[in-house]
């Protein structure tokens, strides 16, 4: 393992940056001078940044490096899709312990290009500092989109449909269960420790979990996929959302916010919302309640959005989206209509990372 402190701090970055290569026409200047260079003539600038503590965002006894720096940048990217915004430039700043190595943020920016290349984003600076407390990571991406087709989340109307992609609850299953394993092994290695069980110790440093059956739910945990591929399915249909948000805190808080900013209310089914066959298995294996899960889970950066009345049939026709409810009057309130035909009110029980 090579040392950090070896390269120090443009070191690090020209090693880390060196072979970047400029994609987009708007980076005039990357990497390599006090400020990046940009040129949007005629489109709006969209900026979005994200902080991610080690201990409150992520854990590394479950996700390595590579992954980290994928899911870092792909939940940044994730924001400017919900704009209907087209993702161009990153910025990334990591606050790195003397327990990282040279070879460790390198897997970190392997992870993160992978993503940008995936969608064309030029990484264009950052910074390196030192932590005492573990990695904390900063990302800022820059996009753009045309003034009139940039979406929010103040523009839905009633009688509109409330739509959202792929399926819910699958990262937070994902999250139990890399938990629950977590403590079984901790427990484990406590016992072996106690009784100074060495052989048992060495067998525990090679511990693997069996996650047989269980690997979507791993993956939509500790690779989360930005949603580029729906946008492109709404414009292919001539589709505009008239609000939009990515479900990173919960389909719940989501659409609550949707709801408040347009000062409106909601009705959605619990019938309609897209749950996959393994999350469900796994929410009972833990007897958890499955819809709780997918209201309330998080971190699933599927799109949550809203169309007029009149793009029923092309939504219906849509591969990738599912119609959940419409919206209402805001004196009619936030409702999901249970299985059973039962109303319960909506309450924002998803992600809180300062509780």
């Amino acid at each position: 393992m090579t040392e950090i402190s070896k390269l120090g701090e443009f070191g690090l970055i020209e090693h880390l940056t060196k072979d970047i290569k400029i994609k987009n026409e708007s980076t005039k200047y990357g990497v390599g001078d006090d400020c990046a260079v940009l040129h949007y003539p005629h489109s709006e600038v969209l900026i979005t940044t994200d902080m991610l503590m080690e201990g409150v965002h992520f854990d590394l006894t479950y996700i390595d490096m590579q992954h980290l720096g994928y899911k870092s940048a792909m939940v940044n990217i994730s924001d400017i899709f919900a704009m209907n915004g087209t993702p161009r430039q990153m910025v990334v700043s990591l606050a790195l312990s003397k327990r990282f190595s040279i070879e460790d943020v390198e897997q970190f920016y392997s992870g993160l290009r992978m993503a940008c290349d995936k969608w064309g984003v030029d990484v264009v600076g950052g910074d390196t500092t030192s932590s005492y407390t573990g990695l904390a990571i900063s990302i800022t991406c820059i996009g753009e989109a045309e003034k009139d087709k940039i979406v929010y989340r103040n523009g839905a109307k009633e009688t509109d449909l409330i739509c959202v992609s792929g399926d819910l609850g699958a990262a937070y299953m994902g999250l139990q269960l890399l938990e629950r394993e977590k403590s079984v092994y901790y427990q484990q290695v406590n016992e072996a420790r106690k009784k100074d069980d060495k052989r048992a110790l060495e067998e525990l440093a090679h511990f693997q979990p069996d996650f047989a059956g269980k690997e979507y739910l791993l993956q939509r945990q500790l690779q989360p996929e930005a949603r580029g591929d729906i946008l492109a399915k709404l414009r292919e249909n001539n589709i505009r959302p008239t609000a939009m948000m990515d479900i990173s805190d919960g389909l719940s808080s989501e659409l609550m916010h949707i709801c408040k900013q347009s000062n409106c209310g909601c009705r959605i089914y619990e019938k309609n919302i897209p749950i996959d066959y393994q999350t469900a298995v796994m929410a009972e294996e833990l007897n958890m309640n499955v819809t709780t899960c997918a209201l309330n889970g998080g971190e699933d950066y599927e799109l949550l959005f809203t169309v007029p009345i009149g793009d029923h049939e092309k939504i219906e026709a849509m591969d990738g989206v599912k119609l959940i409810g419409h919206i209402t009057r805001p004196e009619l309130g936030q409702m999901l209509v249970t299985f059973d035909n039962n109303e319960f009110e909506l309450k924002a029980q998803g992600w809180n990372p300062l509780r």
